[in-house]
């Protein structure tokens, strides 16, 4: 039987500039015909630094999760094996958009992870929960001991392109307006017993909504603009790509959802009134009631590739998961990226 894996520690970084939604919107040149606050639930976020002297970007927001993360493994740099940088955003040395060299190397030259194999990927919001498949079944496999899984999103330039540029009631950048910025890491290892493990993880992509959630540059100014048709990217069609892969996987091992006796839910957070829907759709589906719900947007809103260990490093720092609690955390990202994740957590600490 090959091992599984789980989640050994975990580390985020968060930018002290804290930004309210009525103060993005006063920049607006026409308010929006709906309350934006109400709608994705996004009171607050974070704003990287901007000031020469302690600027603040992808690659600084990464490095200080690393740290983080780092300063509660068992593991010295030395000991890790792999290292997967997962951000959307690349920005580094200020406002420079690095492609090469890759993330992931970089991070590894500078905290000294010598033996670590690297390499980024880029999945849009799922990007973290990518990473965190592929050095699972690298565990699994044997191929590796252990690995690490970084982002860093300095992401609100799509917010400041949408505040410059929206003039309309209804705009394709709405959805721009509700991130925030941040950094998260996590290192996997092998698990050793079930109290403490990464029971599955999939994930699948439905490449006929691709074109419903795109970040480009913006063809009116130099900004970063992200352009997303919310009407179509949040409907049941859509949400019911997870569900109905889960029940299947399920079905195939001869269980239901009730088997799985999940203690909370982590979904990507990109709205307050689209989870709760998320969950009655699958409740209905699975005819099994949903547990409770982790959710952070109303204080940092969505970010990004980050969103799901940045709830649960929250709630592990409130004591709001007791030790031994089962999670379900659920991808949605452009793309379309869903999927599902079950993974028991004891050891886990912030």
């Amino acid at each position: 039987m090959s091992p599984h894996s789980r989640f050994e520690s975990i580390g985020a970084y968060l930018p002290s500039r804290v930004v309210t939604t009525e103060e993005l919107l006063s920049g607006l040149k026409e308010p929006p015909s709906f309350d934006l606050e109400k709608i994705t639930g996004v009171r607050e976020r974070r704003f990287r630094d901007t000031r020469p002297e302690s600027h603040e970007d992808s690659f600084t927001l990464a490095m200080k999760a690393v740290e983080d993360c780092l300063s509660r493994s068992q593991y010295a740099p030395e000991e890790i094996d792999v290292i997967i940088s997962a951000s959307i955003t690349r920005s580094k040395n200020a406002t420079r958009v690095y492609m090469e060299p890759s993330f992931a190397g970089s991070i590894s030259r500078l905290i000294g992870a010598k033996n670590a194999i690297t390499f980024d990927i880029t999945n849009a919001c799922a990007g973290m929960l990518t990473g965190t498949y592929i050095l699972d079944r690298m565990i699994r496999s044997g191929a590796v001991r252990n690995g690490l899984v970084v982002s860093g999103e300095a992401i609100t330039p799509i917010a400041e392109t949408a505040v410059a540029e929206i003039s309309q009631k209804y705009d394709p950048q709405f959805a721009s307006l509700s991130v925030g910025d941040s950094g998260c890491a996590i290192v996997l290892d092998r698990a050793v017993d079930e109290n403490d493990m990464i029971h599955y993880i999939e994930m699948m992509t439905a490449a006929e909504y691709a074109q419903l959630c795109l970040g480009m540059p913006s063809g009116k100014t130099q900004g970063i603009a992200m352009y997303t048709d919310n009407r179509r990217m949040h409907n049941e069609d859509r949400f019911l790509l997870g569900t109905n892969t889960q029940r299947k996987f399920l079905e195939a091992q001869g269980k239901t959802f009730a088997d799985e006796k999940f203690d909370y839910v982590i979904h990507h957070q990109f709205g307050a009134t689209a989870i709760p829907w998320m969950n009655a759709i699958a409740e209905r589906e699975f005819g099994s009631p949903m547990p409770p719900d982790l959710r952070v947007i109303e204080k940092y809103g969505n970010t990004s590739t980050t969103s799901h260990f940045i709830v649960l490093h929250d709630q592990l720092s409130e004591q709001s998961i007791p030790a031994g609690s089962k999670l379900l955390l659920v991808p949605a990202a452009s793309g379309i990226v869903t999927g599902f994740v079950s993974t028991t957590i004891s050891s886990l600490k912030v």
